[in-house]
């Protein structure tokens, strides 16, 4: 089985009804542009992203979160991410936070992302 997991990634990313991937979109330009300039973010589960976001000291200010699935991306809405004094939501709290979103896929004995890499990426 380990063998099939490392040529066909994590079980969890066929799963339709939840995101492939986890992007953050960060307007470097901070809205002063006439286009966005955006340096790009990753992660395989959201925990991860926001974790990454955190230790890397970006802040949620200019920041889009985005969930990609295989044929669209759709926004989360960053109030769901954050905490009463603005700083990024990591594990547990981000887990509370989505589970009415993630409805079967998140909850306190099971979490449909334990087989992804909670490591973040960028910014591209």
């Amino acid at each position: 089985m380990k063998i099939l997991e490392k040529l066909l990634g994590p079980r969890s990313k066929y799963v339709k009804n939840i995101p492939y991937t986890y992007e953050a979109r960060v307007d470097e330009l901070c809205g002063q542009g006439k286009e966005p300039l955006y340096s790009y973010y990753y992660s395989d589960t959201i925990c991860g992203l926001l974790e990454f976001l955190e230790k890397n000291e970006v802040g949620p200010e200019n920041v889009e979160i985005f969930e990609v699935y295989q044929k669209e991306d759709n926004k989360v809405m960053t109030k769901y991410c954050l905490d009463k004094k603005n700083h990024w939501l990591t594990r547990p709290g981000i887990c509370k936070s989505l589970h009415d979103r993630y409805i079967g896929h998140v909850d306190e004995d099971h979490c449909a992302y334990r087989d992804r890499d909670n490591k973040g990426i960028g910014p591209y």
